[in-house]
């Protein structure tokens, strides 16, 4: 007797099933360069015209162990914001617009509805980021993952004329660092926030007092997206440096940017710390070193400006609703110095 694809244990049905919902979410966040249309080989995507010398800029990344809750609570709607964000949010530092994403959603068993929902977010943070979503790969892998798991990962491509790169060259000493604040843990440190708060879905769901919320509504709130705020602003303010502030926290992001001999000292006294991240280090027990190792802190992104552009620089941001403050300087030595 015959042993078939599907016996093996892949649905090519769902697949199909799968894209026929996923195609309104694609389509909708299609821009003027998109060619061509859901279902091809791979996405087209022509170039804007009207930048000199394009200097196209890559980034890549997923969502970690985030990805738990959004299975435990049976809550897919929003992770895909999530995997856009941690690839927009890279490439805006270097001045890139984001032009197009595509995802990899792979999982054990297929269900087209889960999928078509993770898909949503994913378009939902591509109009978020002015991306047009060209593209993708659906995974059946039967054996590989657990029951009701899966994984997401993106990919975004941007695009920024080569005489206005950002690259962190031009910071001197006596530059201010001005943070915009985060929508709150975004999507590093799951692998201890889990331990913390632990997997079970009654505890999650409870009001917790010291929270003062559902534990999993701040778990999954998804990664703020920053790009119309720092692309509007640097259409305005000349901008020395930009950090995404992701695993590694201040400590390992900061450092990323800075020119030799340069670094970075942090007040931490500059803004108040989400409750969220005060409530993980009072149950985790680690110190401020390593809470600015691990998490955001509050702070989603760093901008690097002269000081006399200081004021107009948190004007301009807060203008298109960034909460920001400044919340360092520019310093003779290497690294970040937290005072």
């Amino acid at each position: 007797m015959a042993i078939s694809y599907k016996d093996s244990g892949v649905d090519v049905e769902k697949g199909y099933e799968a894209v026929k919902l996923m195609k309104e979410h694609v389509q909708s966040t299609y821009t003027q360069g998109v060619l061509g249309d859901i279902g091809s080989f791979g996405g087209f995507f022509q170039m804007p015209k009207k930048i000199k010398r394009p200097v196209l800029v890559a980034g890549t990344d997923g969502v970690g162990t985030k990805l738990k809750y959004a299975i435990i609570a049976d809550k897919h709607d929003t992770i895909g914001i999530d995997a856009v964000a941690m690839c927009v949010n890279d490439i805006v530092c270097q001045g890139a617009k984001p032009l197009f994403f595509l995802d990899y959603f792979a999982t054990g068993n297929l269900s087209p509805e889960q999928v078509a929902t993770v898909v949503s977010g994913v378009a939902q943070g591509c109009k978020q980021a002015g991306a047009a979503l060209i593209g993708g790969e659906t995974a059946e892998m039967p054996g590989f993952y657990a029951k009701g798991d899966y994984d997401i990962a993106g990919f975004a491509v941007g695009v920024v004329d080569k005489k206005r790169i950002i690259n962190g060259s031009e910071i001197r000493r006596g530059d201010v660092f001005i943070g915009l604040k985060s929508s709150g843990i975004h999507s590093n440190g799951y692998s201890l926030v889990r331990k913390i708060f632990g997997e079970n879905i009654n505890n999650l769901t409870k009001f917790d007092d010291e929270l003062d919320a559902r534990p999993i509504n701040v778990l999954l709130t998804p990664t703020k997206i920053y790009v119309n705020s720092i692309l509007s602003l640097i259409e305005k303010i000349h901008v020395n440096g930009i950090a995404h502030i992701t695993g590694g926290g201040f400590i390992e992001n900061i450092p990323r940017i800075l020119p030799k001999g340069i670094g970075c000292e942090i007040d931490k006294n500059s803004y108040e710390i989400p409750n969220i991240f005060k409530v993980l280090q009072k149950r985790s027990g680690l110190s401020d070193e390593e809470m600015y190792n691990t998490f955001n802190m509050g702070i989603g992104m760093v901008v690097c400006v002269r000081e006399k552009d200081a004021v107009e620089t948190i004007k301009q941001l807060q203008l298109t609703g960034e909460e920001c403050v400044i919340i360092g300087k520019a310093v003779r030595g290497n690294g970040v110095k937290l005072v």
